[in-house]
Parts: structure tokens; sequence; C-alpha cells
């Protein structure tokens, strides 16, 4: 009886000691082909959290199309995965070859394209002055520079640049029908891959669909052939974005039995209804190359505006003009506030003037509330600068004036005496001494610049009754007026040089 029980004692332990030496080899085994190259089954678990992936037949089959978000573009995204050579070569190895296995190298999943998704293709944005370019954006995902020098490359790499070459075919295509469908008066033109409109005379966006492969790869550009606009690039993604999204997302119809995509306003009746006019500019909706258009016309228009203000501020030392650019801004509208300020004398006299730059034009707000409408003509601008500050000195003028007791007799912004400017009025002011026996005259044109001059009375100090002029009153009479040398007077700035001459003539 006991030696029953021990003999089957001894075959148990055969049993487990066996099954534990089996899966020890087996668990050998699974680390060998583990080290040599990851698990099919989990990289294609992996792979399904980010693509769409689906099996049929015996073949799994992913799409790489934006439909799910709203893309109607007839190009299809379709790839296939299968297991890679390497994966193939370690199912099939022996233990001793899994064992004496490197280090794991490349990927489980073998991931097959069309061919005309491979490569690299990004959409190049360009606002191009005659030969000159002045501002150019591309649209592209950050890709390491080496990404196709490799044939075994990642395959979410691959995806990534698949999907983009993707994304761009469709934002191109859908600009070209835009193109073509568009009726401006100067026609747009669209030739090959490349997209050309015109923004103001003499300057014309062009976008071009630029795509390279492994075979036909060119060299990298230079540095700053490389500089782009980021906002460019934003804009044209957020904008075929939102098309994708208004291709899915309609407004709920009201009542339940009304057609889809009509909002609530187009449904409201009575004294609320809107009229035909109203109804037609709602159903009007503004093209992605319209879009696009407006935002670069204002890209160039503020360009302009940046430096008609920095070269005007840089050539004008008296007064000093600041620039402050608002921070909020949107892509079709922002603003300036410019501050014309004396040095010195910065709280006496401010003259502000706000410029918001829209899309086609300026419009300027001046100290006064006057507003003024200019064209996207850069000349304008500066003519209107120079006005402002030619008001700005006759101002601070007036100012220090009233500081240092002088009388004002009179100012004029639109002074009729004088030269004619060849742009702008000239503005004037006179003053008289605490005890008007001085008189001072200011006139300061846009481009005349200032001229100072001085009368005294009275002429003589000896008075000698005559036949004609017998009392001493019109003794007391201005004599003429003599102009004043500035260049020669001490003083940093035009009203340190007005404060010494009041000073001076001051009794």
């Amino acid at each position: 009886m006991l030696v029953a029980k021990k003999k089957a004692l001894a075959s148990a332990a055969a049993i487990i000691l066996n099954g534990a030496e089996c899966l020890r080899a087996s668990q050998a085994e699974a680390a060998g082909r583990s080290r040599l190259m990851p698990d099919f089954h989990a990289e294609l678990l992996h792979m399904r959290q980010n693509w769409r992936l689906k099996k049929v037949g015996g073949t799994i089959l992913g799409d790489l199309s934006y439909r799910s978000a709203g893309s109607r573009f007839w190009q299809s995204g379709t790839f296939e995965v299968s297991k890679s050579a390497q994966a193939l070569a370690a199912s099939g190895a022996s233990p001793s070859e899994l064992s004496s296995a490197g280090p794991p190298r490349g990927s489980s999943i073998k991931v097959t394209l069309p061919s005309e998704l491979e490569g690299i293709s990004y959409i190049q944005v360009t606002i191009q002055k005659d030969t000159e370019t002045i501002a150019s954006g591309q649209l592209s995902i950050n890709l390491p520079q080496n990404a196709f020098s490799n044939p075994e490359t990642h395959w979410q790499q691959r995806l990534e640049a698949a999907q983009n070459v993707l994304f761009c075919r469709e934002l191109f295509s859908q600009l070209a029908r835009e193109a073509v469908q568009l009726q401006p008066s100067i026609p747009n033109l669209v030739v090959g891959n490349q997209i050309t409109t015109s923004l103001f005379p003499g300057v014309q966006l062009c976008i071009g669909l630029c795509h390279r492969t492994l075979q036909d790869r060119k060299p990298a550009l230079q540095p700053s052939r490389l500089d782009h606009k980021h906002v460019l690039e934003h804009s044209l993604h957020q904008l075929l974005r939102e098309y994708h999204y208004s291709a899915l997302h309609h407004a709920t119809p009201r009542p339940a039995s009304a057609p889809m995509g009509l909002g609530k306003r187009r449904h409201l009746a009575g004294p609320h209804a809107y009229d035909r006019q109203r109804l037609r500019d709602t159903m009007h909706s503004e093209t992605i190359l319209e879009k696009i258009i407006a935002q670069t016309q204002h890209v160039v228009l503020r360009l302009r505006t940046m430096y008609v203000i920095d070269q005007f501020a840089c050539e004008t030392k008296d007064p000093l003009v600041v620039a402050h650019w608002m921070c909020m801004s949107s892509p079709t509208h922002n603003s300036v506030k410019i501050n014309i300020v004396s040095q010195g004398y910065e709280t006496i006299c401010r003259t502000p003037l706000v410029i918001h730059i829209e899309e086609h034009a300026l419009k300027a707000i001046c100290r006064d509330g006057r507003v003024i409408h200019l064209s996207y003509e850069p000349q304008e601008l500066r003519y209107l600068l120079m006005c402002q500050v030619s008001q700005h000195q006759v101002n601070a003028v007036q100012t220090l004036a009233k500081f240092v007791g002088w009388k004002v007799l009179s100012t004029c912004t639109n002074a009729g005496v004088g030269p004619v400017e060849p742009v702008g009025n000239a503005c004037s002011i006179l003053m008289a001494s605490p005890t008007g026996d001085k008189v001072i005259s200011v006139r300061c044109g846009p481009q005349s610049g200032i001229e100072v001059s001085v009368s005294s009375s009275p002429q003589q100090q000896d008075f000698y009754p005559s036949t004609l002029v017998r009392d001493r009153k019109w003794h007391n009479l201005s004599g003429s007026f003599r102009e004043v040398c500035l260049a020669r007077m001490q003083g940093r700035s035009f009203l340190s040089k007005m404060e010494h001459l009041m000073a001076a003539l001051t009794t």
C-alpha cells in the first residue's frame, strides 16, 4: 500500500516537472522572439487606437482619409497592413536562434501605401510683389530630414506623411475648383499645381502644391528661403477643417419637418422675419479661397502700414512718433495706436491717432473724433502722418503758451496765407506776450516745415508827433514780422526753443 502511494506521487511529480520544463522552454522562446521582434498583435492593437482598420477576408485594410470628419474628397486613403518580413522570419526561427538574437529591431507590421500617397507634400503660399517675395508660408507636418532616406521607416511616420499628402491634395483641389468658379475683375490663373490670383495692383498671391518622393527628392532649400508665416499655415489648416466641420454639423430643423441646414432665424415670421435681401445674404457663404485672399490682403496691408510708420518714425526726430500695436486682433482686422509727443514735454501735449487696418482700406480716427478713410496706397498714410505732426506742433505751442502766461490770439488748422502746401494744409498760431508788446507767429506745414516770426511794439522808444500821427497810442502798433532762425537757437526740440524764445521776449 505504501509502495503504491510512493509510485503515484513519483509519477505526479514527474508530470509536474515535465510541465514546468515545457513552460520554461516556451517562455524562453517567447522572450527570444520578443527580443528579436515586437509582437504583431500587440502592435496591431496599438495601431487600431490611432487609425481605422477593418478585416476584409484575410486582409487587414486601413483608411487614411478624413471622411469621418466630413471630407468629401474623391481620392481614397486605403492602405494594407500585414506582417513584416522580419516578423515572418522570427516566427519560424528555432529556439537556439532566438536565444542568440540581439536586441529588437524594426517593426512587426508592414504598411503598403498607394503609390500616389508616397513621399512628402506641402502647400506653399507666397505673396509676390513683382519679383520680390515679401511673405511666404508652408503647410506641412514637422517631419525629420531623414524621414524617407531609409525605406524601413516606422509605420506611424509613413501613415502621418501619407495622410498629410492626402490633406494637401484635397486642399489644393478645393482651392483650384473655387478659383475656376470665381469671376473677379482680374481672372484667376490655374496652371498645373499653381494658383495665381491678384490682391492689389502689382501684388499677387501664389498657392502651389509641392510633392516630393524618394526618387525625385531635391536638395533642401536654404534656411533663408524657409522663413515662412505661421499665420498663413494655420489659416489654411483651420479653413479646411472648418469646411469639414460644416459638412457634418447642421442646425437643428425647426420644425422637425423642415429641411436640414437652415438656421433658426431663417424660419422667423412676422415683424422679425428677414426680407429677401437679408435671406440672400445669409445664404451666401465665403469660399476657402475668398477667405484666404481676404486674410492675405490684410497681411499685405498690415506690412505696408508697419513699414510706413517705422520709416516715418525714423525720419521724424522732432516730435517723437510712438506706435502701439494691439495684441488682440482677428485674421482680417488689426489696429495700431500712434502717439505723437515732444521730447521733454510728454505731459503737456499728446496727439493720439488710431488706425484700423482692414482688408482693402484703412480707417483713421483723429484726436478730435474725425474719421478719415484711406485706400491701400501707402503714400496716403504718410501724408496723414505728416499733417498730424504739423497739427501737433501747433497744439503743443498753444498749450505751452498757456503755461508761460502768453495769450493766444488766433489759431487755424487750415491757414490760407503763405505758400500753398503740396500735401495737406498748413497750421498757424498767433500769440502775444503778457504785456502785449511782443507777438509771435508760428506757421507749420506738412512739407514746408516750421516758420517762426516775431513782431514788437513800439517800434521806437521816443515819440515825435507829426501831422499824420498825433497820438502816442498809434505808436504802439506792431511792426512787421521778422523771421527767427530756429537752427541758431538753443534747445533740444522745437518746444524747448519756443520756450526759450517766449522767456526772452517776456518783459
